[in-house]
Order: structure tokens, then sequence, then C-alpha cells
């Protein structure tokens, strides 16, 4: 087997959004979706002199925070089909995201995931940045507390 640099995750992982908010935050690591999305209500575009903004509500669950109100420049918006087949217009914004010890930022679609398992799903287009996935395990890269923790 080929000697390789990149880190490996499992399906699911604790991430970080360090711009957004100060928690580690469960996501589905998902290699058939290409673009990563990000459960965010009460989503508004506004202008700030010319650049233009997106505000939401994101909301991370699990009862450990209150939701927080988040303002940043949107640099795009695109079609986006979801895993049902459903095609929704979404705006998308760049932020940076943690995983393991690995910091970088990736472009996020907005939309609401209150009726999904996870608030973060982590497309392959993030992945590419230097991960394999094992789909048989999960949180590894989180300590051993911390998947205690969270596997209870």
């Amino acid at each position: 087997m080929p000697q390789t640099d990149k880190q490996l995750v499992g399906w699911r992982e604790l991430v970080g959004l360090p711009d957004l908010v100060d928690c580690r935050i469960p996501a589905k690591i998902d290699t058939g979706a290409r673009t990563s999305s990000l459960h965010a209500t009460q989503i508004e575009r506004f202008v700030v002199g010319r650049r233009r903004m997106v505000r939401f509500l994101l909301d991370v669950g699990g009862g450990a925070s209150a939701p927080v109100v988040c303002e940043l420049p949107h640099a795009d918006h695109r079609s986006i089909t979801s895993s049902n087949g459903q095609s929704e217009e979404r705006l998308i914004i760049k932020t940076r995201i943690k995983i393991g010890s690995h910091v970088f930022r990736a472009e996020f679609s907005l939309t609401d995931r209150s009726d999904m398992k996870f608030p973060i799903l982590v497309g392959r287009t993030a992945l590419r940045r230097g991960f394999l996935v094992d789909s048989s395990r999960s949180y590894l890269q989180s300590s051993a507390e911390e998947r205690r923790r969270i596997l209870r």
C-alpha cells in the first residue's frame, strides 16, 4: 500500500467552524455529496457598501448552546440537488472548517437541516484537501473522552 499524507476520517466526525462558533459540531462525512452544507435558518441577504452579505441563525443542536447569529459575505448562489432528488436554490458561504488538525476554507450551502441528524454535511469537495474516509468507523479525529461522551 502506498504511503499517504492524507488524514483518516470516519463517516461522522466532530468538526469546528472557528469563524462562527467555539464548539465542535457533529458532522456527517458524505463522499456522495459534492458541496458541504450547514444548518441555517432565518437566512437573509443584505448589502453593506458594495459587499453582498448573508445573515443566518446557526443552531448546532444538542442543546449545547443557544443559536448563534452569523453574518458573512456570501460567495455565490447555486442550485443544489439534495439526496431526495429535489433541487433548491441555496446561498453559498466560505468559512474555515477544522477537521482534526487540518484547518482550511470550504464552501457551504445554507439550508434548513432540522430534519437531519447532523447539522453539518461535509462533501467531497472539502474532503479533497487531504482526507481518506473509512466508512466503517466514526469520530477518528476525536479524543477518547469525546468519543465516550458522544457515544453514550
